[in-house]
């Protein structure tokens, strides 16, 4: 997306050519813009939008209403031309696609340049021609505004149109008390910083995008050809463009040349280590098919999966708590993070591919203590039933209760006397409920947060998966690596609750339920790029082929302003806890 400055110095002589002349004429200079204008938003005007100057008006729930309510004067022109605000507005725009990762196309930045030329050559005294082009002219600006402030505040993309399993609740944003602030004199880039993400990530991940724009600009990074593997005292001529590459992306930091620029050193091991951390492989020091695969990513393709993440950001509640839990589905590892700094950290297993982790926000109140597993109706048809059918003793193995059906008072029924090549998907009425003990999938604690997924964090008797580097296995819940670790810290606000007095309790075998004394946060993410605690760069596979479709999303033009935009409020819907 290239960054083109916006031409003050045209508009300047072009205001100060023509100030005194359109004081003379500002009866029918104004009457006749606010006619044009009147003309365009008139009562037949499509709820869907119109065209003006070849560009879609998007904001018709807003404008009409908001122009009829200031009798159609124009919002960003005068007597003496364009405002200081508009030509604010239209370097905020031009800015603010290249800061923000937008595309300018969305706001109309193109035609209102060319209106501004177009005026430029138009004859004085203003005739009901040009009127008209200035009218457009406020109408694209204010438009223009709308959207970005809308994109801003909440997206360009309502993510629940991407995915079903993606939930953010919603804040109501009055967009027009920011188009009036912009109007009456306060900067339009104060009232727009106002509309943006402050958090400490999004700020981060919008630095990072504005150095990775100096270094494509600079010419990039160069490809590490070959299929070789490289190795630590390999000999190799590619090891220069190994060097190259990690210096211009910052992972090699050493200032002296090496001795011989071909030897893979221990220098260069460091800076290929650092690399693979920050790419979420593993950290061998060994250059094989996916460093390699990662290393010669296009630094425009890095670009825009930075531009995709800002969007993700945009989605975000505006406050994620002063402390809360987050985990990243793509980066597979949970975070606890109070007053912005992360307290600690530990890695997850999630949901693979077919069974993905959704992404929402919840409170979580209380624990469970050596849980039962109530077995879901998906694993239990998809996975359980199949064995059951072969005869296989996998109940009583696994401590598998069955019990007629989902409620309260559901008979336990005696698994051999069910013929279970009768049941299907379709007809599956059983509830399977397995036992605490040392077999049970929850391990022993389950971490709740009521979702309308009922997916949830717990302990796991499966711990090889977490040597893993991509720890995609679960059926969409998330296993924690260090359950007592995370409970502690959920309980260390009630004393009666020592780490002695949780592994007693977890002894007995027992369930019990317990209650956080402080409830807490919790945010399911899925983010493919940001920057971490210290300052590095983190990019992460797109484990579920959501990049490719956020992507394709925004490349579409936009067929109304905000998502979620209730019809006739002067508000857009915006995520918030």
């Amino acid at each position: 997306m290239a960054h083109r400055p916006y031409r003050t110095a045209l508009l300047c002589s072009f205001l100060l050519f023509h100030c005194a002349q359109w004081a003379s004429a500002e009866p029918f200079f104004n009457s006749q813009v606010r006619a044009r204008i009147e003309q365009q938003l008139g009562p037949e005007v499509p709820k869907e939008g119109f065209i003006c100057r070849g560009e879609p008006i998007c904001g018709v729930q807003l404008i009409p209403a908001y122009y009829q309510k200031r009798d159609y004067r124009p919002i960003w022109i005068d007597h003496s031309g364009m405002r200081p605000s508009a030509q604010a507005l239209a370097a905020v725009i031009e800015t603010a696609v290249h800061r923000e990762g937008l595309r300018p196309t969305d706001y109309h930045i193109a035609a209102i340049r060319n209106i501004i030329h177009q005026l430029d050559d138009t004859p004085f005294p203003p005739d009901t021609a040009s009127a008209a082009i200035w009218a457009d002219l406020d109408l694209l600006l204010t438009d223009g505004f709308l959207s970005m402030a809308a994109h801003l505040s909440g997206g360009r993309v309502n993510p629940e149109t991407l995915h079903p399993d993606w939930i953010i609740s919603e804040r109501s944003i009055d967009l027009l008390s920011y188009l009036e602030a912009a109007s009456e004199g306060v900067r339009v880039a104060d009232v727009m910083d106002q509309l943006q993400p402050k958090h400490v990530g999004y700020v981060g991940l919008r630095d990072a995008l504005a150095h990775l724009r100096e270094v494509d600009a600079s010419g990039g990074w160069p490809a590490v050809e070959g299929k070789t593997t490289l190795r630590p005292l390999d000999t190799n001529e590619q090891v220069i463009n190994l060097r190259r590459r990690l210096m211009a992306s910052g992972d090699y930091r050493e200032s002296l040349p090496p001795a011989d620029p071909e030897i893979y050193d221990p220098a260069l091991e460091v800076a290929v280590k650092l690399f693979q951390k920050r790419h979420g492989l593993k950290p061998d020091g060994a250059v094989g098919p996916m460093t390699r695969a990662a290393l010669n990513t296009t630094i425009k393709a890095r670009l825009r999966q930075i531009e995709l993440n800002l969007e993700r950001w945009r989605w975000l509640p505006r406050d994620l708590g002063e402390r809360y839990i987050a985990v990243n589905t793509a980066d597979f590892n949970l975070r606890v993070v109070e007053k912005d700094k992360t307290i600690f950290r530990m890695p997850v297993v999630v949901g693979r591919p077919a069974r993905q982790t959704p992404v929402f926000s919840a409170k979580m109140s209380y624990l469970v203590l050596n849980p039962y597993w109530n077995v879901p109706y998906t694993i239990a048809v998809k996975d359980i039933l199949p064995k059951l059918i072969e005869g296989e003793d996998y109940l009583s193995r696994m401590g598998i209760r069955v019990f007629s059906d989902w409620s309260e008072d559901a008979v336990e029924m005696d698994p051999d006397q069910v013929a279970w090549s009768t049941y299907g998907r379709s007809n599956f009425p059983f509830r399977l409920r397995q036992e605490p003990g040392e077999r049970n999938a929850l391990g022993q604690i389950k971490f709740i947060f009521p979702n309308k997924f009922a997916v949830y964090l717990h302990d796991t008797p499966q711990r090889s998966h977490f040597k893993r580097v991509q720890r995609d296995f679960s059926s969409g819940c998330i296993r924690v690596e260090n359950a007592p670790l995370l409970a502690s810290y959920l309980l260390s606000e009630d004393h009666s609750w020592g780490p002695g007095t949780l592994f007693a309790a977890l002894d007995t075998g027992e369930r019990q339920v317990v209650r956080i004394p402080l409830p807490i946060r919790v945010h399911l993410l899925y983010m493919t790029a940001w920057m971490d605690d210290q300052g590095k760069l983190q990019f992460r596979e797109d484990i579920y082929d959501r990049d490719s479709a956020l992507d394709e999303a925004l490349q579409q033009r936009n067929p109304y302003l905000p998502p979620g935009l209730n019809e006739g409020a002067a508000e857009v819907m915006a995520p918030e806890v």
